[in-house]
């Protein structure tokens, strides 16, 4: 059963590459093998059917020839046959053939019958059907193949014994018309048989196949605001994990759309709001400038807020969109289309005094000690961008919540077989009860939007989802619990360490173990 398993696994990863009909593909595998085994079945039902007219042919040709050797008897001390006329043309001729004999006596003399008739060869062994001691063998005589029967008969007389040969031969016509009938017979009905089960293997697989024909129904059937599951029960037991599985991918496809429709119009939000707020102030001047006698001095505070208004939505806008882009190339793994950006052995605390040396200036100009600390390279495997984006929103954070006068701090080190990334500041802090709710798309904890009302809510987002691309962990924690106020905000990203070989150049310039940046 070797070539049949070979058989399966090519003819299963032809089935990998193109995959075609399935009732198509049961009826190969059912009727192909099927075929195999009926030509089989066709060939050993006429092989034992010839075998067993075979038997019955030399049986027939052995009772001529023991009617033969009973005519056989020794007078006047030779070997005679008796053989009357009408034996003798019963023995040259047959209705399906000719019958031929030959009697030959105890010293090799031919007594009757056909002298020339083909001697029994050396290496026909005797028969072990019978009791008597008979040869059959196949020769040529007068241009056509024959069947003797050759038996060994014992002679004797009060002055003489000795053992005479008798032969009787017969052509083959009768058996190959029987042979020729066998065939036609076994391949009719083997070919009927064949018709019969093909037709019931094609309908057994339309009917084993109806409940998945039913299934593409109900599934195309469906309006587009039915997010139920379908019903398993429609199918047979081997399929229902298949339904499952689309059941629950239309469910995660529903959470995707609920997402995104909820983005969307947190996104329009963000957006709607302060063009509301420009709106109205155009408004407020408008009517300023149609008022009989207006104030100017009024006319020009409403032109400066709306100048300030529509610099603030500029730079909110911009700042919005490219975090929403940052957001889209996230829930891509990245642009993979920049080979810098392919998952690599990246230097983690390169990345961090990058970032750091970025913001420096924004850290000079509020006065806060912005600072590194790193003992080593700290590798770890991902994407160079992300990682600049990830350290870049946790510093750019923590430099906005920060006072004037506090302390930032990125600190990259190792434990065990992690890579710890922290980023602490002096602010004051994010209560435990919104702690989970700041990695939410537009969500602002309470205490963040008196110090940055500008702000798009997404920093943390895209942390989360950066973070979770790698997957690494992130934790946020006070970083001085038993404060008043200004607790202070730690937050915690564990990435497992690096197993690349190669890191990726970010800087060239060698990182000491701690160092000031601003």
């Amino acid at each position: 059963m070797h070539w049949l398993a070979t058989l399966a696994r090519r003819f299963g990863k032809h089935a990998d590459a193109t995959q075609g009909s399935l009732r198509g593909q049961l009826l190969r595998w059912l009727l192909g093998p099927l075929l195999v085994l009926v030509t089989l079945n066709t060939y050993l039902v006429y092989r034992n059917a010839i075998a067993a007219a075979d038997v019955a042919y030399d049986r027939s040709l052995l009772s001529s020839t023991r009617a033969l050797a009973e005519r056989v008897t020794i007078v006047d001390g030779k070997v005679v046959a008796d053989v009357p006329y009408v034996a003798l043309d019963s023995f040259e001729t047959d209705t399906l053939g000719r019958i031929y004999y030959k009697v030959t006596g105890i010293n090799g003399e031919t007594v009757s019958g056909y002298g020339d008739l083909p001697a029994v060869p050396a290496n026909v062994p005797r028969s072990e059907a019978y009791p008597a001691l008979v040869r059959f063998y196949h020769a040529n005589y007068n241009g056509q193949p024959v069947r003797i029967a050759a038996l060994l008969q014992p002679v004797y007389d009060d002055s003489m014994r000795g053992i005479a040969l008798i032969q009787v031969g017969e052509t083959l016509e009768a058996r190959r018309g029987l042979s020729n009938q066998i065939l036609f017979d076994t391949l009719t009905w083997q070919a009927l048989l064949l018709l019969a089960l093909a037709l019931l293997v094609w309908f057994a697989v339309r009917l084993v196949l109806q409940p998945l024909m039913r299934l593409k129904l109900a599934v195309e059937s469906r309006p587009l605001n039915d997010s139920s599951d379908v019903d398993p029960a429609l199918v047979h037991r081997e399929v229902r994990p298949l339904v499952a599985a689309m059941n629950s991918s239309r469910a995660r496809l529903q959470i995707l759309i609920s997402s995104q429709r909820r983005f969307i119009a947190d996104a329009s939000h963000q957006l709607r709001t302060p063009l509301t707020v420009l709106k109205t102030q155009a408004e407020l001047a408008l009517r300023a400038c149609d008022r009989p006698g207006g104030d100017s001095e009024q006319l020009r505070a409403t032109l400066r807020d709306i100048v300030h208004s529509i610099a603030n939505t500029t730079d909110s806008a911009i700042n919005l969109a490219n975090r929403l882009l940052t957001l889209a190339r996230i829930e891509h793994g990245g642009d993979l289309d920049d080979a810098s950006n392919r998952i690599e052995r990246v230097a983690l605390r390169d990345i961090a005094r990058q970032v750091g040396l970025e913001l420096a200036m924004a850290a000079v100009s509020k006065q806060i000690d912005l600072a590194l600390e790193a003992e080593h390279e700290c590798a770890v495997d991902g994407q160079a961008f992300l990682l600049h984006e990830l350290i870049a929103n946790l510093a750019d954070n923590a430099l906005r919540y920060t006072p004037l006068g506090g302390s930032v701090t990125l600190r990259v080190r190792e434990a065990g077989q992690r890579v710890l990334l922290e980023v602490e500041d002096s602010g004051q802090g994010i209560p435990a009860a919104e702690r989970e709710r700041v990695f939410a798309p537009f969500y602002r904890a309470s205490a963040t939007l008196e110090r940055n009302p500008g702000g798009a809510g997404l920093g943390l987002a895209i942390v989360r989802d950066i973070a979770s691309l790698h997957g690494a962990s992130i934790s946020l924690s006070d970083l001085h619990p038993a404060a008043d106020t200004a607790r202070g905000l730690k937050v915690q990203i564990s990435f497992a360490a690096a197993t690349g070989a190669a890191i990726s150049a970010v800087t060239a310039a060698s990182t000491p173990a701690a160092a000031r940046l601003g």
